[in-house]
């Protein structure tokens, strides 16, 4: 096996949060990303991490992840198509090859799995229940990580993620298009994370994951999508959304945006202590009143 001095961790998957969280781990590791693009390299070394050119798309690509990291943190979406998550399996295949090269993987997964609970609570032991071809694909990629490492000696974190945001990740554009929001009465529970906290988790369960565990990481906040826009829009003196009835908003949104807006559960996240990383931004309210109002302030470039 190759030595590098320092233990070496592999992210599959590098885009928002794998850069915070190359930039994090790099401190103390040897960090390695996969990337799809070779125009990304330069972005990539800017975050301290050494590029490795391949397609989850095409298992002939990624012989050069074999026996890579001690580590890997897998961080990609599965293909857009199908109830299976060919790009996990080809990762995995490629991870087979080395046997005892790799100690620890983290998934991250999605909250969507437990699907619509008409607003009721979900932990991690409540069922899965997945109700789009999105979601899953994302329990097969979850149950198939469940079955291979401990067959291959691996500890495995999965870490079920909602809406990420952050200061480049909020709804500015959505409010200003005037895009509606569903009536209060019938609006859904929504669940969030700030994306700085999501690195810093990512980060901690490389040192303290328990070894098949499944952890919520979410702010356990009970906030309504339409609320969520509304505390926004407030944020940065927009008008907030209208609303309209489930029946009117449906025909007038996407089908995968209308996949997020029918699905209600408030998240629990009780065993998020486990990762000994208290939240920077307990609440979207919170993070807010750090940021400007203005979104054309300059002090925000």
């Amino acid at each position: 096996m190759r030595s590098f001095g320092k233990s070496r961790i592999l992210i599959i998957g590098c885009g928002d949060i794998g850069l915070r969280v190359a930039k994090q781990l790099s401190r103390s590791h040897h960090v390695f990303a996969l990337t799809s693009q070779k125009e990304r390299f330069p972005e990539l070394r800017d975050h301290s991490a050494t590029p490795i050119l391949g397609n989850l798309d095409h298992l002939d690509s990624l012989w050069r992840l074999r026996g890579l990291g001690e580590t890997v943190i897998h961080l990609a979406p599965p293909q857009n198509m199908g109830n299976r998550d060919s790009r996990t399996r080809n990762l995995l295949h490629i991870l087979a090859q080395a046997p005892h090269s790799v100690g620890r993987l983290i998934y991250v997964s999605t909250t969507g799995v437990y699907g619509d609970h008409r607003g009721g609570y979900v932990s991690e032991v409540t069922p899965v229940n997945p109700q789009s071809e999105r979601a899953k694909r994302r329990v097969d990629a979850e149950q198939t990580l469940r079955l291979w490492a401990p067959a291959h000696g691996v500890a495995l974190t999965t870490l079920r993620v909602p809406g990420i945001y952050a200061e480049n990740r909020l709804p500015i554009e959505r409010i200003q298009s005037g895009t509606p929001a569903l009536l209060p009465a019938e609006d859904a529970y929504s669940n969030h994370i700030h994306g700085d906290d999501l690195a810093r988790i990512v980060c901690a369960a490389v040192y303290h994951g328990k070894p098949q565990r499944v952890i919520n990481v979410c702010d356990g906040g009970e906030t309504k999508m339409g609320d969520y826009f509304d505390v926004v829009a407030d944020a940065f003196s927009l008008d907030r959304p209208p609303r309209m009835p489930a029946v009117d908003l449906q025909k007038l949104v996407s089908p995968m945006l209308w996949s997020f807006m029918r699905e209600s559960r408030r998240v629990t996240n009780s065993r998020l202590s486990e990762l000994k990383t208290p939240l920077r931004y307990p609440s979207v309210a919170a993070f807010l009143k750090t940021i400007s109002k203005n979104p054309s302030d300059p002090q925000r470039d």
